[in-house]
């Protein structure tokens, strides 16, 4: 059985974190282990399917991509970082104090600015000069073989070979103002694809992307399972549906 369905950008953001939620080794981590769930506008709807709470997601930005000429008017105050230990919120540990206290097989959350879907590849744009998030945390993920769950949605795809573009981008020749670094990852790629798989077993393919009046950066996916499988996954898709725009 097929069906067809359109998520904004949102709307997609919610999906994936509902898909977070439901994956097999997120429960058992919230059992026993720790979670780390860097800031990031993905991660934000993360943070509220993990804890149940409803935030200002906002707050829970670091770097971001806007309008060059839009004047945002936000006035919030940054949340501290979401660090879950056997499922409790851990204030006294943060993104890189927690990396001393993980084991094997604990999660750490990282979204992506950029994507190589087919290649299983993630890109992160680069702000800080000390690498950022990725700076301090890559060492101690692949050293203690931590699991590195990447939830990103299908609008960060790019045509180019994310190893291509960072080495171009590092290329120390001149530049007109600011040019951030980027930053080739991979990990556990986790889209709209695998959100709707996780969660209703079906298996979902993007026809087209693109929209107006809002569904900007939107996603149509092409839904294939059997029967009951379909219709969970339309209804579940439905109660998405209408999703607050980020901001």
């Amino acid at each position: 059985m097929k069906a067809e369905v359109v998520l904004t950008v949102s709307e997609s953001k919610r999906l994936i974190a509902k898909g977070v939620a439901g994956l097999d080794f997120i429960q058992e981590r919230l059992r026993q282990g720790i979670i780390v769930v860097s800031t990031g506008s993905t991660n934000g709807y993360v943070y509220e399917e993990l804890t149940g709470q409803t935030i200002d997601k906002r707050a829970y930005l670091t770097g971001r991509t806007t309008p060059a000429k839009a004047t945002l008017g936000w006035k919030v105050r940054r949340m501290p970082d979401l660090v879950l230990v056997d499922g409790h919120p851990a204030p006294e540990l943060d993104r890189f104090s927690a990396l001393a206290r993980m084991k094997a097989g604990d999660v750490y959350v990282k979204g992506a600015n950029a994507l190589n879907y087919t290649r299983g590849l993630a890109g992160i744009t680069i702000g800080d000069p000390s690498g950022g998030t990725v700076g301090g945390a890559m060492g101690p993920i692949v050293g203690k073989k931590l699991r590195l769950l990447i939830p990103v949605g299908l609008e960060k795809e790019v045509p180019f070979h994310i190893q291509t573009t960072s080495a171009l981008v590092a290329k120390p020749d001149s530049h007109l103002g600011v040019v951030h670094s980027l930053w080739p990852v991979r990990g556990i790629i986790f889209t709209e694809i695998e959100a709707l798989n996780v969660l209703c077993s079906v298996d979902a393919y993007p026809v087209a992307a693109g929209g107006l009046a809002g569904a900007e950066g939107g996603l149509r996916l092409l839904l294939i399972g059997n029967d009951e499988a379909i219709h969970q996954a339309v209804d579940l898709v439905t109660g998405i549906q209408g999703e607050p725009p980020f901001g």
